[in-house]
């Protein structure tokens, strides 16, 4: 065991993606890069317009920011890695390489689940309790929530991530993912996983589930509070502002959870494949659409910065 543990560091791994249909792969490469760059330009527009405008020095944005950066990091984690496998016949990751996108993937999508429960309560504070949420909603506190969701997602993957490494793997290197992530390794291994497969359900539980009952739990007193806001201006903007964080929580928690709390030796391997596609690619890309398209103060703020950059030149 120790001999194949061995052949598995000096040789590395193999990423299959879709290497059964070689005919899809340029497909997948030309998509995965627009979505790449899209991804990049998108979440990187946030944080200079949420760090340049003084409109938007705001808890909302602070957190929206934190989410930007996370999600640059979190697609770029994975997908470069994807785009050279996907370019030519050379499939191979190296053990440390796979280690490393291994623990950074597991830290960054943790983050991310606790950091969308961080900006729910940032909004419930905002429509139910309006006169403190200056006062509660202070810098201090900020940080610390901030930290509680990048320090608890790293504290995750440290444990998960080094659990699952334990595993046997017989010599096994073929990981038949895009990447390398705990449901694709622990389907590589060769010995009994049910206690690993145990641990990535109760954890995955309390990662997503659980945030997501608190989510949706805060957002039927966000909707109560919002129906009995006078104007019907204050509703809109209440309403729209939830809805897109609503949008963003239904797609990253309804992917990872069919990903990771589904078990992991049953779900159908090519589905595991498009939704670890979903999560890492897709969800990225979309989140500063969903969040620009319908927020007027971030589409005030882009004006104001194109502007001021017209007048400069």
């Amino acid at each position: 065991m120790m001999e194949n543990a061995n052949k598995s560091s000096l040789e590395g791994f193999i990423l299959m993606g879709i290497s059964d249909h070689p005919q899809l792969e340029m497909i997948f490469f030309v998509v995965i890069l627009i979505s790449y760059l899209l991804t990049l330009f998108g979440n990187s527009t946030i944080i200079l317009v949420s760090r340049l405008d003084a409109r938007l020095h705001t808890p909302m944005y602070f957190f929206l920011s934190n989410l930007s950066m996370l999600d640059l990091a979190f697609t770029t984690s994975s997908v470069p890695q994807m785009l050279i496998n996907l370019w030519g016949p050379d499939k191979t990751i190296s053990y440390g390489g796979c280690v490393t996108q291994l623990y950074a993937f597991l830290w960054l999508g943790a983050t991310e689940c606790i950091l969308l429960v961080v900006m729910a309560f940032d909004r419930y504070v905002a429509v139910c309790r309006p006169l403190y949420y200056a006062t509660i909603m202070n810098p201090r506190l900020c940080w610390l929530l901030a930290a509680i969701a990048w320090l608890g997602g790293l504290g995750n993957s440290v444990i998960q991530s080094t659990f699952t490494l334990q595993l046997p793997l017989c010599g096994h290197r073929r990981v038949d993912n895009f990447l390398c992530e705990v449901p694709a390794m622990i389907k590589l291994a060769c010995g009994d996983t049910s206690l690993n497969e145990a641990v990535l359900n109760g954890v995955c539980t309390f990662f997503t589930a659980i945030p997501l009952s608190i989510i949706l739990t805060s957002y039927c007193y966000i909707a109560q509070a919002a129906l009995k806001i006078c104007s019907a201006e204050g509703r809109r903007k209440a309403f729209n502002t939830c809805l897109s964080h609503l949008v963003v929580v239904f797609l990253f928690y309804g992917s990872a959870i069919y990903g990771y709390l589904l078990p992991a030796k049953s779900s159908s391997q090519n589905q595991g494949k498009f939704i670890t596609l979903f999560y890492s690619v897709v969800t990225p890309m979309v989140n500063p659409l969903i969040y620009t398209l319908r927020n007027k103060e971030v589409k005030g703020a882009l004006r104001r910065l194109l502007r001021k950059g017209r007048d400069v030149g």
